[in-house]
């Protein structure tokens, strides 16, 4: 099997011709406004970043996939689940997102050791009133574009959903009250009398901790990384993505994009659905 999925608001059934040509696709058919299946197209990676570049998402169907094949959705938090990164909102209250962002920018390129950048990131935080925390979460945080959709399929398919963050308890606590997560895992922000220390308790939730996170979970349901979906979006995301079953790069930094089964550059999460079968 060797079909495409192309997705993009302005696809009709008059612009999707051309790339039915460019694929060589024996057939195409519209799967949903803007969705598109190309049948038996003769095509491999460099026709995805076309499309790409072109402003449309494209997934390559090598095989079928359904939900059901799979026992754990899991995904990390920052850029992926929602579209901020708390720790550089966090920063602006303190008067120091520059630098703090083009460090988390760094980090997620994977030119700086995670571990000890978020340790140096979180000491510019010291003072800092923990009542700005409350305050990016409530007029920062946003979802991502498709997340509850995202979320409802993989529950109605039985699967366990699992947040792992580089981020912070604070966050992942209230995510997973609002969404109904199953399990979630993040770092604890030291605080005393009200204010952040600058200082992080135990040890760092790095790319390691995130894939034992991820082995953990499925092992309790009697599977396999291979069947878990994970999803995200830097570097230290790279380690959990590399055994599952199903590895999605969303928005995400091109050493990521180029190890992932599937890339989500320009939609939303629910595009994924479009991966599967069902």
């Amino acid at each position: 099997m060797n079909d495409f999925v192309l997705l993009g608001t302005a696809l009709t059934r008059d612009s999707i011709q051309p790339w039915q040509e460019q694929a060589g696709a024996a057939r195409v058919r519209p799967l949903a406004p803007g969705v598109w299946r190309l049948e038996d197209a003769p095509v491999g990676p460099e026709f995805v970043a076309s499309a790409h570049a072109a402003g449309l998402d494209a997934f390559r169907i090598d095989r079928p996939l359904r939900w059901t094949d799979f026992r754990v959705l899991a995904m990390d938090m920052d850029s992926t689940l929602i579209t901020i990164e708390c720790i550089d909102e966090i920063a602006d209250y303190a008067g120091v997102k520059p630098q703090v962002s083009a460090a988390t920018a760094a980090a997620m390129r994977g030119e700086l050791d995670f571990p000890a950048s978020l340790r140096q990131r979180v000491a510019l935080l010291k003072g800092l009133p923990e009542s700005d925390l409350e305050r990016v979460y409530a007029e920062r945080l946003r979802l991502s574009p498709g997340a509850e959709t995202l979320l409802a399929a993989a529950r109605a398919a039985g699967l366990a959903t699992v947040l792992v963050s580089g981020g912070f308890t604070f966050f992942t606590g209230r995510l997973q009250a609002r969404l109904g997560l199953d399990h979630t895992l993040a770092n604890l922000l030291e605080v005393e009398g009200g204010r952040l220390t600058g200082g992080v308790l135990g040890d760092i939730v790095d790319a390691e901790a995130k894939a034992a996170k991820v082995r953990s979970v499925c092992a309790a349901l009697g599977c396999g990384p291979e069947r878990a979906i994970v999803i995200g979006d830097g570097a230290n995301d790279l380690k959990m993505m590399a055994p599952a079953g199903l590895s999605v790069a969303y928005h995400a930094k091109p050493v990521v994009r180029a190890q992932a089964a599937v890339s989500i550059v320009h939609g939303g999460l629910d595009a994924l659905r479009w991966r599967f079968e069902d």
